[in-house]
């Protein structure tokens, strides 16, 4: 099994959306990029912590690939809005890639240059890639919690 995790605005359609890919075995939906060591959902909404929602999940790489979770990814919102997805507003909703490896980081940063360059978008892409740091786990009742209220998604696309 291998990780990835991404930030693409709430967590909740975002983990909704992986959980449907053939080949993700788990996701957990928490927090990453940020200073403080647990922070609470509160203390990252108040975007003073610095850390991203994101969905941490692990996969196996013999069912899908990296690039198809990263084409999943780029299907799931919009990259050119900073900070924001919608009417979701704040930098814990900034579109990002935290990559695990060298490989995850290539793929990831060539994976944004093909999509900058195809013209798909009119305005400049602004996802950010980094390297992953330490995962937070938020708080359970955020977990799966589209799935558990028996919504599919909430307004991705």
């Amino acid at each position: 099994m291998e990780k990835a995790a991404f930030g693409a605005g709430c967590f909740w359609g975002v983990e909704a959306a992986f959980r449907q890919v053939k080949g993700v075995v788990s996701t957990e939906v928490g927090y990453m990029g940020g200073r403080l060591k647990n922070p609470t959902y509160r203390e990252v909404c108040s975007g003073q912590t610095g850390h991203v929602e994101v969905v941490q999940m692990e996969y196996d790489p013999s069912q899908v690939s990296y690039d198809e979770l990263l084409d999943v990814f780029w299907e799931i919102h919009d990259p050119t809005q900073l900070n924001r997805q919608g009417p979701d507003v704040g930098t814990q909703y900034k579109s990002v890639i935290f990559f695990y490896n060298a490989e995850q980081e290539a793929a990831a940063r060539s994976s944004n240059e093909r999509l900058q360059n195809s013209g798909r978008f009119d305005k400049k892409i602004v996802t950010e890639v980094l390297s992953a740091s330490q995962f937070c786990r938020a708080e359970e009742h955020h977990q799966q919690y589209l799935e558990k209220r028996g919504v599919k998604s909430c307004g991705l696309p």
